[in-house]
């Protein structure tokens, strides 16, 4: 079979099942809210679904509105948006679950391995999408035993497939000593998607006091949970997990390896940072929880004009306080913004200046494309590549409490925000650090963070640090050099309980006054040391042991 009649025999399929059995869930709430029910009912039971403009089910411009999903399962037909939440006042979403068949990923066995490992070749199981349909997205490989990540991340630089049920991933890098062996489970990104596709299972946009209930997500092309512009959005015992076998309404010859295929929880722009309370992330292929906003480019200044790179979309208005970071990592008093002039595209002298920087491709090459004046209420020594963000938009105010996050490929909690909480989690064999607080230059995500306390989490077995609070400017990239003290102020690691993973444990830089008390390390080596403080100031340390 070639790859063209592959694709055509998936869609057939796949369009045949998605035809039997479908439940306008859109046009039931639709009609509830004509009706002017602020509570709506759905009813129990698993619902295929069609999308309509990608979506499967939209909720958009609701106020005051409950909708209990008590028992009820959206089961997604194409591998596109499952829901979508824009300019909704106080809505509650409770009790759904939402899962895809076909699924947005394929699972198979590897068969052979090239002996410098640079090719690798698969066998798909019954049950989960075929060759034609597999996309170069979030390869990751397991172990068939432990059915934990074997390595770190690969990046493909081919998916080809071989037959109906055969893969063939090539890769740009690969040495004989890699850790991968024939017999692993691989799990790779998968798209049926005819009438087009958009990211992530559940995204949420410029809304206010959006609550979600217990809400499960068993599969997503891309992130889970997606907000963004949105204003005091609460979590409550959602969970991202991968399905049980004897759950699973489709056999498989083998188990799902995986949940999602990217971050779990990932908050942008929020005004009033989002409350994750009781949720659980487990088996995703990126961070479990990030936080945070967008850092812009400084390509000059004079006294209190900046000339500013936008980062795709310039997200600062008149008022806004701003946080400045300078190239170097430095950070200054924030300022107030008076002005904002559109003024031009960026000129050729300075992209060549951006593509030497070490930020991400897309951002480097494509993505920052506007220049923008931007006045501030006083003036600022900003070299080229110094960082502005709005200090309004970036999820100050968040709680991350009594959480589960664990067995995934990047961070488990990703902070970038200022007067939160991340408190009682519990996090297991990350491959990232455990709890992340620091901005990040490489994706221009701000911010740097005042008032937070890590308190009273348990880790367990992270592949990397278990707690880390850092932070950098764009030329601490190539030197490695932490930003002095004041980056970071007022932060609180406490009571925290530490058990293996690599040393030293805790890792904390850039801080002007910190509280570091009470923290206990289980099974610490001998002659090791489990905490390393850098260009930290006003110090409180006590009892950790």
């Amino acid at each position: 079979m070639n790859h063209l009649s592959g694709v055509v025999l998936i869609c057939c399929l796949a369009a045949s099942a998605g035809a039997q059995d479908l439940f306008d869930l859109q046009g039931h709430i639709d009609r509830a809210v004509a009706a002017g029910q602020k509570t709506i009912t759905v009813p129990p039971g698993r619902h295929r679904v069609a999308p309509h403009d990608r979506q499967h089910l939209v909720l958009r411009g609701l106020k005051d509105t409950t909708i209990v999903a008590d028992g009820a399962e959206l089961v997604c037909t194409e591998t596109t948006r499952a829901l979508t939440i824009a300019d909704c006042t106080n809505l509650t979403l409770r009790g759904l679950t939402i899962d895809y068949d076909p699924l947005p990923f394929t699972q198979g066995r590897l068969t052979a391995l090239s002996a410098d490992k640079k090719v690798h070749d698969i066998e798909l199981f019954d049950g989960y999408p075929a060759a034609a349909a597999a996309r170069n997205f979030k390869y990751e490989i397991y172990t068939p035993d432990t059915r934990l990540l074997r390595c770190g991340d690969h990046y493909p630089a081919s998916v080809t497939p071989t037959g109906e049920r055969g893969l063939r991933v090539t890769m740009n890098q690969g040495a004989a000593a890699d850790p991968e062996q024939v017999g692993d489970i691989i799990v790779i990104g998968a798209e049926f998607a005819p009438h087009g596709s958009i990211p992530h299972a559940v995204e949420c946009s410029a809304s206010t006091n959006v609550r979600l209930e217990r809400v499960t997500l068993y599969a997503s092309n891309c992130f889970g949970f997606l907000e963004y512009n949105c204003d005091g959005s609460v979590y409550d015992r959602c969970v991202i997990d991968r399905r049980a076998p004897g759950d699973d309404p489709v056999k498989r010859a083998d188990p799902r390896a995986r949940s999602l295929d990217a971050d779990a929880f990932h908050s942008k722009h929020a005004l009033r940072g989002p409350s994750y309370l009781g949720c659980v992330a487990r088996y995703m292929g990126d961070d479990g929880i990030n936080i945070c906003g967008d850092y812009h480019l400084v390509g000059s200044a004079a006294g209190t004009e900046l000339r500013v790179l936008a980062k795709q979309r310039l997200n600062i208005a008149v008022g806004d306080p701003v946080e400045l970071l300078t190239y170097e990592g430095r950070r200054l008093p924030n300022a107030t913004v008076t002005a904002v002039t559109r003024l031009d595209t960026i000129t050729d002298e300075e992209r060549a200046w951006l593509v030497k920087q070490r930020m991400d491709e897309g951002l480097r090459s494509r993505e920052c494309r506007e220049a923008w004046q931007i006045t501030l209420d006083r003036a600022a020594d900003l070299p080229r590549g110094s960082l502005i963000a709005s200090a309004r938009r970036m999820g100050n105010g968040f709680r991350v409490i009594g959480c589960e996050f664990g067995f995934n490929r990047s961070r488990g909690i990703l902070i970038k925000a200022s007067d939160g909480v991340v408190a009682n989690n519990r996090l297991v064999g990350n491959w990232g650090p455990a709890i992340l607080c620091s901005p990040e230059f490489w994706w221009l995500e701000s911010g740097s963070s005042n008032n937070v306390a890590i308190r009273g989490n348990q880790i367990t077995d992270c592949r990397s640090r278990a707690i880390v609070v850092e932070a950098t400017g764009g030329a601490g990239l190539f030197t490695g050099t932490p930003a002095a003290a004041g980056a970071h102020n007022n932060i609180t690691v406490e009571g925290n309980q530490v058990s293996g993973g690599p040393q030293p444990s805790v890792v904390l830089t850039s801080i002007l006054g910190l509280r570091l008390t009470g923290n206990r390390f289980v099974g610490l080596p001998a002659g090791t040391e489990p905490i390393k403080l850098t260009n930290c100031e006003q110090v409180n340390q006590s009892d950790n042991q």
